[in-house]
C-alpha cells in the first residue's frame, strides 16, 4: 500500500474512532467510511459524507453529528491541518501533505513495477480480441480493437489478474471457402486457364499475390488434382499466408497473443457436437421446421435461435457456444471479448446460450469498440490512396506511427465513436495529446542530461525531500500516489482510457510546474530534491505509457 493509501486508511480509522468516542452509534452499526477528493480544491484534500449516512441510525441532525465527529478526531494522528464542516454535514479535511514525499522513495524502489498491485488475486481471465477472419489485411476496426484489447490485458495484468490473450481464428466458415475459391480463380488466371471468379469473392491485391506465389511454388501441379483436393490445398496455403501476415502486422503494432485458437479444432475434437448434446440434455433445444432451435428466450433473448439449419449445417452461434464452453473448461473464471460495433446485437444471444448451459452469464463481459473515422486535411478519408481500398492497419501506422495510433485508439472510451485526426497525430504541438505526454518525459530526460553534464550529484540518498513543500509539488506527489489506484479502477471497469486521462493530467501538472519552477538552481539541496521528484514523474509516465503500448522517448 503506497503512502497515500496508507494515510487514507489512517484517516478512515480516526473517523471511525471519533464516532465511537462520541457514542453516536454502536461500532457494529458504522457503515463503510468513504473518502472522496472534492472537485474544488478549496473544499479540502478529502471529504466524507459519513454524518449524513449516520443520520437515520443516530437520529440526529447531520451537522450535529459532524460536529461531534470533528470534536473527537485526533488531528496529529491523522496528519490533518484543518477540518471544516460544509453544507448539510460534509466533513472536509485539509491534510498536512508533507508525508507525500514518501512516494518518491517507493517509486525509486519499485521502478518499472510501480503501480502494480495484487487487487485481482490472480483470477484467471481470458481476453479475446482482434480475431479477424484470415481472409485479408487488418483494417481500422481491427486497429482500434487490438489497441484496446492489448491495453486491457496490460492493465489487468498490472492489477494482479492472471491474463491470457487469445485470438480466435475463424478458419471453418463460408469466408474461408470463398477465400479458397478466390485464390483458385487467380491461380488459374496466372496459368492462362479459364477461370470463373466467384460472385462474392475476395478481389484484393493480397489474393493475387498469394496466387502468384502459389504458381511459383507449385507450378501447374495443382491442375492435375481432384478439385476438392486442390481446393483443400489452396485453402490451407491461403489461410497460412494470410494468418502469417496478420501475425506480422500485429507484432509490428506491438500486439502479441498467448493462444491462437482455431475454430476447426472445435469440430476435430467433437466439441461442437458435445455442446449440442449438453444443450439437449438440459432441455433447452427443440426441433421445428426441420431445424434445431435453442430456447434462448428463456434467458432474456428477444427470440429463439437456430443452432442447426434444415440442411444440417451449423449457424454461426453454434461453434461460438462450443468455443466459450471450451474457455470455461480451461479454468477461466472470467471471459472478456473485445468486439466491433457490428456485433452488438450478438451479445444477448451468446449470454443466453451460456446461461442455458448452466454458466453465470455475468462471467462473460463484452467490450464494444465503436467505429473510427479518419480525417486528413480536414476531410474524411475513406479509401487508401495507394490501393483505392479500405485503409489497413499497416498503412495507418506507416502514415502516423505506432505511438500515435495506439494512443489515439485508446484515449476515448471504447464505446464512443472516434474521429482520428491524422494531421494532429503527427504534429509536434501541445494540441497533440500523445506528443504532450511523451514530451513531458523527454523534457525530464533533458534536465537529467543537463545535470549530468554539470556533474550534479543525483543520488536520492542525499536528497532532502522535505524541501518539496510547494503546493504544486504536493499536487504532483499526490498524483503520483494515485497511480496504483488508477490501474485498479481501469482494470475493474475495463477502461484503458482512464489510464490515458491520468497520464495527460500528470503531464499537465508537470508542464505547469516546470514552467513555474527552476529545477537546477544555485541551491544544490533544493535541486536534488526537485530532480528526485522529476525522476519519479518520468518513471510513472514510462510505466503508464507501457500499459497502453506506447514508448516514452528520451529525446524529441
Amino acid at each position: 500500500m503506497n503512502p497515500l493509501e496508507q494515510k487514507k486508511e489512517v484517516l478512515k480509522q480516526e473517523i471511525r474512532q471519533a464516532i465511537i468516542q462520541a457514542q453516536l452509534v454502536d461500532e457494529a452499526e458504522i457503515p463503510d467510511i468513504l473518502l472522496e477528493v472534492p472537485k474544488e480544491k478549496e473544499h479540502g484534500d478529502w471529504a466524507t459524507n459519513i454524518a449524513m449516512q449516520l443520520t437515520r441510525i443516530a437520529r440526529k441532525n447531520p451537522r450535529q453529528i459532524a460536529e461531534q465527529i470533528v470534536k473527537h478526531i485526533d488531528k496529529q494522528k491523522g496528519s490533518i491541518r484543518e477540518i471544516q464542516i460544509a453544507g448539510p454535514g460534509f466533513i472536509n479535511f485539509f491534510m498536512d501533505r508533507s508525508f507525500l514525499v514518501q512516494v518518491i522513495g517507493e517509486i525509486a524502489k519499485a521502478k518499472d513495477q510501480y503501480g502494480r498491485t495484487q487487487a485481482g488475486g490472480q483470477e484467471k481471465i481470458n481476453v479475446e480480441f482482434c480475431s479477424a477472419n484470415p481472409t485479408g489485411s487488418l483494417h481500422l476496426g481491427h486497429a482500434r480493437g487490438s489497441a484496446v484489447g492489448d491495453a486491457i490485458c496490460n492493465i489487468l495484468d498490472a492489477a494482479g489478474y492472471d491474463v491470457t490473450r487469445e485470438y480466435y481464428i475463424n478458419d471453418a466458415g463460408n469466408q474461408v471457402t470463398m477465400l479458397a475459391l478466390s485464390i483458385e480463380a487467380r491461380y488459374l488466371e496466372q496459368l492462362g486457364q479459364p477461370a470463373e471468379f466467384p460472385e462474392n469473392g475476395y478481389r484484393g491485391q493480397d489474393i493475387i499475390n498469394i496466387a502468384r506465389d502459389l504458381v511459383e511454388q507449385e507450378g501447374d501441379r495443382l491442375l492435375h488434382l481432384d478439385r476438392e483436393e486442390r481446393l483443400q490445398k489452396i485453402r490451407e496455403y491461403g489461410k497460412k499466408r494470410l494468418l502469417d501476415k496478420i501475425k506480422a502486422d500485429l507484432a509490428k503494432y506491438r500486439v502479441e497473443f498467448d493462444v491462437w485458437f482455431r475454430e476447426t479444432s472445435l469440430y476435430e475434437s467433437g466439441a461442437v457436437e458435445e455442446t449440442l448434446e449438453a444443450l439437449r440434455q438440459r432441455g433447452y433445444t427443440y426441433e421445428k421446421d426441420g431445424a434445431l432451435w435453442l430456447k434462448s428466450t428463456e434467458f432474456g433473448d428477444d427470440k429463439d435461435r437456430v443452432l442447426v439449419k434444415q440442411d444440417g449445417s451449423y449457424t454461426y452461434l453454434t461453434p461460438d457456444i462450443a468455443y466459450h464452453r471450451n474457455k470455461f473448461s480451461r479454468g477461466f473464471g472470467h471471459l472478456i471479448n473485445v468486439w466491433g460495433a457490428d456485433h452488438h446485437g450478438y451479445i444477448t444471444r451468446l449470454k443466453a446460450a451460456l446461461a442455458s448451459l448452466g454458466y453465470d452469464s455475468s462471467q462473460l463481459e463484452i467490450v464494444i469498440t465503436q467505429m473510427v473515422k479518419l480525417y486528413q486535411n480536414g476531410e474524411l478519408v475513406k479509401m487508401s490512396k495507394r490501393t483505392g481500398k479500405a485503409i489497413t492497419l499497416v498503412e495507418l501506422i506507416d502514415e502516423v506511427g505506432i505511438d500515435p495510433a495506439r494512443y489515439f485508439f485508446v484515449m476515448r472510451s471504447p464505446d464512443s465513436h472516434l474521429d482520428f485526426d491524422m494531421d494532429l497525430a503527427v504534429s509536434s504541438s501541445h494540441e497533440n495529446p500523445v506528443y504532450y505526454v511523451q514530451y513531458a518525459h523527454a523534457r525530464i530526460m533533458s534536465v537529467f542530461r543537463q545535470a549530468s553534464e554539470k556533474r550534479f550529484n543525483l543520488s536520492l540518498d542525499t536528497a532532502n525531500l522535505q524541501l518539496l513543500n510547494r503546493e504544486q509539488e504536493f499536487d504532483l506527489l499526490e498524483k503520483l500516489g494515485e497511480f496504483p489506484g488508477e490501474i485498479v479502477v481501469s482494470a475493474r471497469q475495463l477502461a484503458p482510457h482512464k489510464v490515458v486521462r491520468y497520464l495527460h493530467e500528470l503531464a499537465s501538472e508537470f508542464h505547469r510546474y516546470y514552467n513555474a519552477c527552476r529545477v537546477i538552481t544555485d541551491d544544490a539541496e533544493l535541486s536534488r530534491a526537485r530532480m528526485a521528484l522529476l525522476g519519479a514523474i518520468a518513471q510513472v509516465i514510462r510505466n503508464g505509457l507501457k500499459l497502453i503500448g506506447v514508448e516514452a522517448p528520451e529525446r524529441m
